[in-house]
């Protein structure tokens, strides 16, 4: 019989020698990866062991092999992507999760994952000014829970119209028309892909200069048609940050009998500030939401989350039942019931701990401070020559923009943003936005200071300098 105390025991030893070592380091750790996909083929790579490995001596070749691979994604220096870091309490609890293994699909395979994910979802509901009575799932991240949201309101609004989706399926359906601005995210046009729906139902309403969604457009594409519509606005514009006017828009399409579905990944958190609370003004009016937690509120990947105020069409969308399946009674838990999954990690376990050991003020301090840091990029980056932010600064996003004396404002940003990445202080993304290419910082993560950003203006200003035309006669 195999000793698998001692075993996991010098195992787990080996991870949490290399996880004090980098937690120490993250600070002052090149936040850009050294070893690129060849280097790290090669280190870990090879034909698969004819017998069995010492596990120790796999887990310490495997950090060995991986360390130059890894982004420092945890860093307070890392504004990619809006990814958030992983608070201890988080990053422990999820450590537990793996270790008991729970799966987290119905009461009986869990009883404790069921219920931590209960409450964790009912402070969520409560802290961000949801109707008291709305459902909750945990999701891998923003994708499934805009997929979750609209699949309960494809059930519903064909439901209202007389059809069962969940047994006749689509063939035969009346058309469900969804409206959704300009510059919706692109995990909307998926969900309408996976739940049969298809892009072309989308029906495009034009965004002001900032993303948002315009309200007479909307109010028009409404007028168009009177069969089953889902609007989808948006609470934190990808690039902007900005919002969509959240109220004007539920109270218009709760006039034409559409469902509502916002998709606040990244901004629905602001919804427990006293501070920004306004920019989701008529948030609770909506039908369904999705935000993610692993971006403001710093728990590990995956965790996503879909709000519901219609509980039975969001259970009538994911339930499932089998005969070999122990499915519990009304005054208990099935996860199952209200995600896409069948077997799923207990997420639940780091969310609760994330928010008991942060409580509604450490969660509030995060988002704003986060906030108050993408401000201050702006104010710093705006005030050097030849440099433009783009957007109003409203969030956690800021859109930056270097000119270049010869007019090739795109090429010179380009290059800048792939300096900065390589110069590794910090790491930020470039994206286009309304044509032009762009500098993306995002700030979300829970460590993120002042002072962080203003050593990560100082590189990108360094690496801007010696990127200049006028430092670099050969860049024409």
């Amino acid at each position: 019989m195999p000793d698998n105390v001692g075993m996991v025991q010098e195992e787990l030893g080996e991870v949490l020698r290399y996880a004090s070592q980098f937690l120490a380091e993250l600070p002052e750790r090149r936040v850009r990866w050294t070893d690129g996909a060849e280097e790290l083929r090669a280190a870990m790579g090879g034909p698969l062991p004819q017998g069995p490995q010492p596990s120790a001596e796999v887990i310490r070749k495997l950090i060995k092999a991986a360390d130059a691979g890894i982004v420092g994604t945890t860093s307070p220096r890392y504004f990619g992507f809006v990814i958030g870091g992983n608070t201890p309490s988080s990053l422990a609890a999820d450590w537990l999760t793996s270790l008991w293994d729970q799966n987290a699909g119905l009461f009986v395979g869990g009883p404790a994952a069921s219920v931590v994910e209960e409450i964790a979802g009912k402070w969520l509901v409560d802290m961000l000014g949801l109707p008291s009575h709305s459902s909750f799932g945990l999701v891998t991240g923003g994708q499934m829970a805009n997929f979750t949201g609209l699949a309960a309101a494809r059930h519903h609004v064909l439901a209202q119209a007389g059809w069962d989706v969940q047994t006749r399926g689509l063939q035969g359906a009346p058309v469900v028309r969804v409206i959704a601005g300009a510059e919706r995210h692109s995990t909307i046009d998926r969900s309408l892909r996976f739940l049969g729906l298809g892009t072309e139902t989308l029906r495009l309403v034009e965004a002001d200069d900032q993303g948002r969604m315009r309200v007479d457009p909307l109010a028009a594409a409404l007028e168009e048609y009177d069969g089953p519509t889902i609007v989808c606005a948006q609470a934190g514009n990808v690039n902007t940050g900005s919002f969509d006017p959240l109220r004007q828009i539920c109270e218009i399409s709760r006039r034409q009998n559409a469902w509502i579905h916002v998709d606040g990944a990244i901004g629905l958190w602001v919804a427990a500030s006293e501070e920004l609370r306004h920019l989701t003004d008529g948030l609770e009016l909506a039908d369904s939401w999705a935000t993610d937690a692993h971006k403001w509120l710093n728990v590990p990947y995956d965790s996503g989350i879909v709000f519901c105020a219609h509980p039975e069409s969001h259970q009538a969308a994911m339930g499932v039942r089998a005969a070999y399946l122990i499915h519990s009674d009304t005054n208990e838990r099935d996860q199952m019931d209200w995600n896409p999954e069948f077997s799923r990690r207990a997420r639940g376990f780091a969310l609760y701990a994330a928010m008991q050991a942060l409580g509604h003020s450490g969660i509030v301090e995060i988002v704003e401070r986060c906030c108050a840091c993408a401000r201050r990029f702006e104010e710093c980056l705006s005030a050097a020559p030849q440099v433009e932010v783009l957007n109003n600064v409203v969030l956690n996003q800021v859109l930056v923009r270097f000119l270049a004396p010869n007019g090739d404002h795109d090429a010179r940003t380009r290059a800048i943003v792939k300096g900065v990445q390589d110069e590794g202080t910090c790491w930020l993304s470039g994206s286009e936005w309304h044509g032009m290419g762009v500098m993306r910082i995002s700030v979300s993560n829970w460590q993120t200071t002042a002072d962080d950003v203003d050593r990560s203006v100082e590189a990108i200003l360094r690496v801007a300098g010696s990127s200049s035309p006028a430092a670099n006669p050969e860049s024409d």
